[in-house]
């Protein structure tokens, strides 16, 4: 029987792959051709043609389309039917009194969205980097099913951002979960979305919970590629954990502590889906960020405005850029200090 079933599963793999096999032999002769003719390079370029084809339609083409955007006039959504009015959409989003003051500037709710976001992603980015440390470094240990706690906190990652905001939203409203719990204990209930501290801190650990699994498992397999070794040569030498975690740890856990900080400062800064699903940037403006700016100026207002919204999108993605860039530079010449040391 056993004989039997290993050549059925023989047969059926060599039917299945009969076809890959087949292609293969038709695409052969004019690839041999190509790299004869292309050498290595060409064929390198072959290869990549349709990445950089998907990548130039769905990336380089819209923001090019984009740059143009910003530099025209009026509500009309087709390019062809508005006004080149060069930077003055540029200039309209820096008339300002005093940019401290949102208020006096000529676009108040652009600038009351750059400041809360610059607070948020304050706030969120070191807060969801110390959450994610910590939990890496607790499944890290050798705790009872372990496995099991990796998929609980990695599972709020699977899920939709409008579905995280319509679950906090349920439990965090005046009536919600929380309260009732609150009740349940003899507390008064907060009423979370409606006080605008509340509703911004409430802001934050929704994308925290929302968001920290991802990070969390960054972090989790730079700290299983560092040799056990270390650690056991430091518990033979009586070395404090306190020294062994400042020496050894997070040294080596250097180069993914930089790429989490580089995911979670773009993320922080395109926050969108689970804060508007949550409090729909109220209460007031207190959570109105750059991108819900972004959508409501160009798309949601009445009073529409596609070119001011496209500026407001170049300069938020050139903030990004040169935040990126800089977090680059400084890891890249600290890496050469710690080389030359």
């Amino acid at each position: 029987m056993a004989n039997a079933a290993v050549g059925l599963a023989a047969r059926a793999g060599a039917i299945i792959l009969a076809p890959v096999g087949w292609l293969a032999r038709v695409l052969d002769p004019p690839l041999r051709l190509m790299q004869k003719a292309g050498g290595q390079n060409g064929m390198v370029a072959f290869f990549l043609a349709p990445n950089m084809l998907i990548f130039g339609i769905f990336v380089l083409f819209p923001l090019v389309i984009n740059i143009a955007y910003s530099m025209t006039g009026g509500s009309a959504l087709f390019l062809e039917d508005r006004v080149f009015v060069g930077a003055d959409q540029y200039r309209r989003l820096f008339t300002c009194g005093n940019y401290l003051d949102p208020g006096s500037c000529a676009e108040d709710l652009f600038w009351t969205a750059v400041w809360n976001t610059s607070t948020f992603v304050v706030f969120q980015v070191a807060l969801m980097i110390g959450v994610a440390l910590v939990t890496a470094l607790v499944l890290n240990r050798d705790i009872r099913a372990r496995s099991f706690w990796r998929a609980v906190f990695f599972f709020p990652v699977l899920l939709s951002p409008v579905v995280v905001g319509l679950i906090w939203r349920w439990i965090l409203q005046r009536e919600g979960l929380l309260n009732y719990m609150l009740h349940g204990i003899g507390l008064d209930p907060v009423v979370w979305l409606v006080e605008r501290d509340w509703a911004f801190m409430a802001a934050i650990g929704v994308s925290v919970w929302a968001h920290v699994g991802f990070y969390a498992l960054i972090l989790l397999a730079g700290l299983q590629a560092i040799p056990k070794d270390l650690y056991e040569a430091a518990e033979m030498d009586g070395t404090r954990p306190a020294r062994v975690f400042r020496r050894i740890t997070l040294p080596l856990l250097a180069p993914n502590l930089l790429v989490v900080l580089v995911l979670t400062l773009i993320r922080a800064v395109q926050i969108f889906d689970e804060v508007y699903v949550l409090t729909g940037g109220g209460p007031g403006t207190s959570t109105l960020f750059i991108t819900q700016y972004i959508y409501e100026v160009g798309f949601a207002s009445l009073l529409r405005n596609p070119g001011l919204a496209s500026a407001a999108s170049i300069l938020m993605g050139s903030v990004l850029v040169i935040l990126t860039l800089a977090q680059l530079g400084i890891a890249r010449k600290n890496e050469m200090r710690s080389k030359k040391g």
